[in-house]
């Protein structure tokens, strides 16, 4: 029996790969949304969360002239999606972003994270564990961008883009102290 147009319609909004597709649809939108916001604050990118590189590569398209640093516990992209040596931190994002802190300061104009897995619970434990990280590396004016909600004391909460929807998404920017 062949589903009617109705049936198929209603199905769709549940399905893997409609998610999948929102999901990358409201990240496209927020890093583009952050490109603009951004513009005239200097600093480096962070991607917290490599990943397969999908977000980093639209990071690179949309940040040519910054330095972009990635952070995950393994590679896990192509080669050529891949940072170099000197823009990767391997390991645990809470012994990984300490140590960003150290070297670079807090001088990033962008942090996108994107570190969820489907355990609600650890999800939020290291969404709480990660924002003081972020907030030592993310300058006043600064963006974070998340697909988790966090929070901290001098950050606000900033509205999502139009054409973010279909997907919880985050934007917050870093108050100066």
């Amino acid at each position: 029996m062949t589903p009617t147009l109705a049936a198929a319609t209603d199905t769709v909004e549940n399905d893997e790969l409609s998610s999948m597709i929102a999901r990358l649809q409201t990240q496209r939108a927020c890093i583009d949304f952050a490109a603009l916001e951004i513009r005239d604050l200097p600093g480096p990118v962070l991607e917290v969360g490599l990943g397969k590189a999908r977000t980093y590569g639209r990071l690179r398209r949309m940040f040519p002239e910054r330095a972009i640093f990635a952070f995950d516990r393994e590679i896990k992209c192509r080669p050529e999606l891949c940072p170099d040596s000197g823009h990767v931190y391997l390991g645990d994002f809470l012994d990984t972003l300490p140590d960003a802190a150290r070297r670079l300061g807090r001088v990033a104009a962008l942090a996108h994270v994107d570190v969820g897995t489907h355990d609600e619970a650890r999800n939020a434990a290291l969404a709480e564990s990660l924002a003081p990280l972020l907030n030592a590396l993310v300058s006043p004016g600064g963006l974070v961008l998340s697909d988790r909600a966090m929070a901290h004391s001098i950050w606000s909460s900033r509205m999502l883009p139009r054409d973010a929807k279909g997907w919880p998404y985050f934007i917050y920017q870093v108050q100066a102290r």
